[in-house]
């Protein structure tokens, strides 16, 4: 019988409560749990029944001596617990996006490698059913060889919420870190890994926003918007950060003789008028999915020159984990995959800190705004 994995959780917010369940419910053994303040991590570790409940990191990795960590925190603050973790020879489980910074997130892909330890990225909205549908349908050939891709959103966020991590760029904070990661990982997953081009620009639409006290989850913090935006007392914190972003990018598939283009747009304060939504484009058909994470329903442009609803498969609908919210069922998808992998077990190719020092380095070359072309002269 496969040794229980330990594990150690970093954060106490939605994701680290989440990371907890998914661990748990694939096997593994949550020993403990970190955060920033005190009283808010005991309450937090008493409520889920985890045994150990602290502030000092490194004292957690002496004396939980877990086999592997989950980083549940912002991004800004990942590089040295993930650091930390490595040395101490555990492997690590870490939310997107991996560090601020290519070069950091480099370093920490580099130094795994050194240790032997495994590493999970969880750009994990790959894991969604209607998407690995359509890496099914893609691979099988139905619409052809794929040529084209978009995955278009427009959120309509609040100007309002609360300032925070998001706002910052070296908190990990922007689009490009905590949207563009999962589109890219939806696509790569269908199409092929290989990115050979790349090229994109961002905007900071957002300029401002209120400081509150008292927000720690992330899915709550609209609760927290000001009731008067105008009040003379509030302190407003600037944003340095993408709100908006257009990225294009050429991916080598081997379902394909010529690279396929892929557009990404996506404007986090802008408003929809038609549905967010994901297309492969092939030479003899298309697939459209509902929703900017590929939440469905998927639908079929074949042979009869008409968009048709398909089902999910069976087999996909069994192995899906029981468990209410997009985000958290995805979490246990890859959750279950590093288990397994630590076990011993053969299991699929997951992301690594590979993907996820190479998409880092992705978001430093698009947030260059540089690859624009001075057309002046031709007026």
């Amino acid at each position: 019988m496969a040794k229980t994995v330990k594990v150690l959780v970093m954060g106490t917010g939605f994701a680290g409560q989440g990371h907890t369940d998914a661990f748990r419910a694939v096997g593994a053994e949550v020993v403990g749990m970190v955060g920033r303040t005190p009283e808010v991590v005991r309450e937090v570790a008493e409520k889920m029944g985890i045994p150990y409940a602290g502030t000092d990191w490194q004292k957690a990795l002496n004396e939980c001596q877990p086999d592997l960590v989950s980083i549940a925190t912002p991004g800004g603050a990942h590089y040295e617990p993930i650091k930390q973790a490595i040395e101490h020879g555990c492997h690590v489980f870490c939310d997107k996006p991996l560090t601020d910074t290519g070069d950091s997130a480099i370093e920490l892909y580099k130094l795994a490698e050194a240790k032997g330890v495994k590493t999970a990225f969880a750009a994990s909205f790959r894991y969604m059913p209607d998407i690995m549908h359509a890496k099914r349908l893609v691979a099988e050939g139905v619409i052809g060889e794929p040529v084209e891709v978009e995955c278009i959103s427009h959120f309509n966020l609040e100007r309002e919420i609360p300032f925070g991590w998001s706002h910052r760029a070296e908190q990990g904070g922007g689009r490009l870190n905590n949207n563009f990661t999962h589109k890219l990982s939806i696509v790569t997953s269908v199409i092929g890994e290989k990115i050979t081009d790349i090229i994109g620009e961002v905007r900071d639409d957002m300029g401002k926003a209120p400081i509150v006290e008292g927000v720690r989850n992330f899915k709550t913090r609209r609760d927290f918007i000001p009731k008067d935006i105008n009040d003379p007392n509030l302190k407003w914190g600037e944003s340095n950060v993408e709100w908006t972003y257009t990225v294009l990018a050429k991916l080598e598939s081997p379902h394909a003789s010529k690279p396929v283009s892929v557009l990404f747009k996506h404007g986090g304060l802008n408003p929809r008028f038609h549905e967010d939504h994901i297309v492969f484009y092939g030479t003899k058909g298309a697939i459209y999915i509902k929703g900017h994470y590929g939440s469905g329903p998927l639908y079929l442009w074949g042979n009869d020159q008409q968009w048709q609803q398909l089902p999910l498969p069976q087999d996909i609908v069994d192995d899906m984990p029981k468990v209410e919210g997009d985000t958290e069922r995805n979490w246990q998808y890859l959750a279950r995959e590093l288990v397994k992998d630590i076990q011993g077990e053969k299991v699929p190719p997951y992301q690594t800190f590979k993907e996820g020092s190479q998409y880092q380095q992705l978001i430093d070359l698009i947030r260059k705004n540089n690859n624009w072309t001075d057309v002046t002269h031709l007026q």
